[in-house]
């Protein structure tokens, strides 16, 4: 004898319920990848302020630029407070290092020390390592100007001139192009 019609079509009775809960914890996982992924890195450029009139190839901070350097620390130790620096980079230079050491004892922390020669893979390692952060990088022209072709910027002139007081904020999104800040202070 066949059973009614009824029975015959009725599928499992928890399907829609299993289904829903499915499509929920993937809509989550979607929903967490978005949010994990929609960072942004912040890096920060600074050349090394006025140097000491002198003939000797790497030489120290003018009085100028030790007034100026205290300024910077000022600047970032205090305005960034609710969003630290969270990494602080500095080429082998001692005026970058002399720019870089005021603000260095603000936050209580060292800076990494990177070559002239090293600046690209610097650059990669700071995005890498603080992504989603703030890093700060003093450094020469030159050097900054490797840096920005590691950031993925390219074209700015002025960086290799002699705009000491010049403050680059690139910021790089996880998905897009970065973009350039320029202050000056």
């Amino acid at each position: 004898m066949d059973r009614p019609g009824i029975a015959r079509y009725r599928g499992p009775f928890l399907a829609p319920l299993w289904l829903t809960f499915l499509a929920v914890v993937i809509g989550g996982v979607l929903v967490y990848g978005a949010w994990h992924g929609a960072t942004t890195t912040v890096v920060v450029l600074v050349r090394p302020v006025e140097k000491d009139p002198g003939t000797i190839d790497d030489p120290p901070l003018s009085a100028e630029g030790e007034e100026r350097a205290q300024r910077l620390a000022q600047m970032f130790a205090v305005s960034l407070q609710a969003a630290a620096v969270d990494g602080l980079y500095v080429s082998d230079e001692r005026r970058a290092q002399q720019t870089a050491a005021p603000l260095a004892e603000r936050l209580h922390r060292a800076a990494v020390v990177f070559g002239a020669a090293d600046a690209r893979s610097a650059a990669a390692h700071a995005v890498r390592e603080h992504a989603g952060g703030t890093v700060l990088m003093v450094g020469s022209g030159a050097t900054l100007q490797q840096v920005l072709g590691e950031l993925g910027v390219e074209g700015l002139a002025s960086i290799a001139g002699e705009d000491a007081d010049i403050i680059y904020m690139v910021s790089i999104p996880r998905f897009g192009h970065p973009h350039v800040l320029r202050l000056k202070y």
